[in-house]
């Protein structure tokens, strides 16, 4: 039996070792902590995935390293480099087919739906971070050192999930009490279900398992996320609160005297302003070729919020 290495342990790590576990497949996860599922088949291992040596001894004979690992948020400049450059070595040292968890902000502002084969044209500095790590992988692939692949969600729901509407809004709305966010509340945005990204995550390692066009066209490339919803923030607090039996949200944004004292004196929050283009227009994601090509479609919307709902974020 092979055995695939996930590397990382918050909510995508954790839900991509057990569905993967639960498939019967032999999971190997790798954290600082040694955390990770509990399963019969799970292998949790301690280690530091910046240290090459360690992580290349970790992959050997490894069929897939699917990577959700990353570094705290206001990190991602100075932290995010190494770790890229680490996985990617260890990947190409052992022959290791690489899946690379990635997100939305490669793209830059986009009128219409995102889709896969968009130019990468960021413009915040998380963005670019984002987008040299993939060129970097993707030019180790078409070296043919490497097989890899990218796959893009957007924000995360479901319990556990961090995402800035679970971060702010959920316990605001499960709570009765007021939520204030640092951006736009009423634009269309896509969002991503935890089980959803490992799930596409897992389909897209497993491409030589399906038909032979996916095979062969499956890797150098990204795929999104079937998104769960394209609600904005308010229609979803909304039908959050509903689900719980809470009243109805009262959410407003921040004024910018709120924001400059928030980003002031919390880090995460200041990188938060380069990203409000998100919000403050309508984001749409296409993840057609998923759906027809890997077979993921998106978790009903209901089910999500019942899991919100009981759980909270």
């Amino acid at each position: 039996m092979s055995v695939h290495v996930v590397t990382g342990a918050g909510p995508i790590g954790t839900a991509t070792a057990r569905l993967l576990a639960a498939s019967g497949e032999r999971v190997r996860v790798v954290t600082r902590s040694g955390g990770g599922p509990e399963h019969p088949l799970v292998e949790r291992v301690a280690a530091d995935i910046t240290d090459t040596d360690r992580l290349t001894e970790l992959l050997r004979g490894a069929r897939t390293l699917y990577n959700a690992a990353a570094p705290a948020y206001q990190d991602w400049r100075t932290a995010f480099p190494p770790l890229a450059a680490s996985l990617l070595t260890a990947a190409e040292r052992t022959g290791t087919d690489y899946v690379m968890l990635g997100n939305l902000y490669g793209y830059g502002p986009v009128e219409g739906p995102l889709t896969p084969g968009l130019p990468l044209r960021p413009t915040s500095g998380k963005g670019r971070v984002r987008t040299a790590m993939w060129e970097q992988a993707l030019a180790a692939h078409e070296a043919g050192r490497v097989r890899v692949a990218e796959v893009r969600g957007s924000d995360y729901l479901g319990a556990s999930a961090l995402s800035l509407f679970t971060w702010t809004a959920v316990p605001a709305v499960l709570a009765g009490t007021e939520a204030v966010l640092p951006v736009g509340l009423d634009e269309a945005h896509a969002w991503s279900y935890v089980d959803d990204v490992a799930r596409t995550l897992i389909a897209v390692g497993g491409q030589e398992d399906a038909q032979e066009d996916a095979r062969e066209d499956g890797w150098g490339r990204a795929w999104h996320v079937p998104s769960t919803s394209e609600l904005s923030i308010r229609a979803l607090a909304g039908r959050l609160a509903r689900a719980a039996g809470a009243p109805d949200p009262r959410l407003r944004r921040m004024t910018p005297g709120e924001l400059a004292e928030q980003v002031a004196g919390d880090p995460v929050t200041a990188e938060i302003p380069e990203m409000a283009y998100l919000y403050d227009r309508a984001l749409r994601v296409d993840a057609s070729e998923t759906e027809h090509v890997l077979g993921v479609r998106a978790t009903a919307l209901d089910l999500v919020l019942k899991e919100l709902a009981e759980h909270g974020s």
